[in-house]
Formats: structure tokens, sequence, C-alpha cells
């Protein structure tokens, strides 16, 4: 009888160290779901539209919004509607946000943030990069630098569509263009380009 209840006391005790234990574990700081390579692939009427690859991804839950955070970096791969690849966004952290009370949905992309437009042959760099699926742009306040074809441009804060192609540079400075350019030579989208490469 004795062995009994001293059983019983011991497995009440050590239920008791766990619960305790449990409850110092805040939930909102804790992902409901965790995601080892990620690959995901959005479609439209059978055509190709996006393609998200990432390390980890991590998905967090509360009473007012979900969002998801890739803390080992976010590649976005987006396609004209011919199949052609058009704008591909890097960067080494992102975060995903929906709110459960208004339609709010955005992504910022921050660290090392690179946003190419293959096509254009445009790129443009910067530290932290928001996405509005609401209007479908792309901007940011911070520092921006930005290659093409035309040259060189830098300045403080963008704004473009989400797929690059119409990029307005804001507080510029310090810029440089071609004046002169070569209307003979051919440039080739190495990314898309199927056939023989041609001779230099």
């Amino acid at each position: 009888m004795i062995a009994t209840v001293f059983t019983v006391a011991f497995i009440v005790l050590s239920c008791q160290g766990k619960l305790s234990e449990a409850e110092r574990l805040n939930l909102q700081e804790t992902p409901i779901q965790i995601v080892d390579s990620m690959f995901v692939v959005q479609s439209e009427n059978g055509k190709l539209q996006l393609r998200v690859e990432a390390d980890v991804m991590e998905r967090y839950e509360n009473d007012t919004c979900s969002y998801e955070l890739f803390p080992k970096g976010l590649a976005v791969y987006a396609y004209t509607d011919d199949g052609k690849l058009e704008t591909q966004l890097f960067s080494d952290n992102a975060k995903h946000f929906k709110s459960k009370r208004s339609d709010t949905e955005y992504w910022f992309a921050f660290g090392n943030v690179v946003v190419q437009n293959v096509i254009k042959q445009e790129t443009m760099e910067t530290d932290t990069l928001y996405w509005d699926q609401t209007t479908k742009e792309i901007y940011t306040n911070c520092y921006v630098r930005m290659y093409s074809p035309d040259g060189f441009m830098q300045g403080y804060g963008f704004r473009s569509d989400e797929r690059a192609r119409n990029t307005i540079l804001y507080k510029e400075f310090n810029s440089y263009v071609y004046v002169v350019q070569d209307s003979t030579k051919v440039l080739i989208d190495s990314v898309n380009f199927i056939g023989p490469l041609l001779k230099k």
C-alpha cells in the first residue's frame, strides 16, 4: 500500500514538472509548422506564373495574424505568359504577413536583396524590399543601386510594378548613363535563349 502511494505521488510530481515547463513555453514565438527545402509553384490557366524556393520556412500564427519567416533566404522567379523567365529575386531573409482582421497581406525581403529583370537586363540591389500584393507593386525607401545596359543609377527609394518592368528611382545621385551606344550590338537573353550561341 505504501509503495502504491509513493508511485502515485512520484507520477504526479513528475507531471507537475513537465506542466510547468510547458506553461513557460510561449506559443506566440513557436512555429506551428517548419518546412525544409520549400518549393512552391503558382500557375494560372495551366501557365507557370511564379516559383518560390527557400531552404527553411517557419509558419507562425496568433489571434490577429499569421506569418511565415524565411530565415535562410528566399528565391522568387516570375514568368511571362509565354513561359519565359522575366524577373528573379534573391534575399538573405524574408517575411510573408497576412492579417486576420482585414485583407492586408504583404511580403518583405531584407538583407542583400537583388531583383533582376532578365529580359530588360536590369539589376537592382537594396537592403529591404516590400511587395504589396494588393497594388501589385514593389518598393523601398532604402539605398538602391541599379545596373542596366544604359548605365548605372543609385538613389534612396524606388517603386515599380511587381515584375520590375517600370522602375522609378527616387532621390537619385552620382549616376551615369552611356550617351553613345553601338546600335548594331546584339544583346542575348542567356537565360531564355534557345538555339546556337552567336560567335563574338
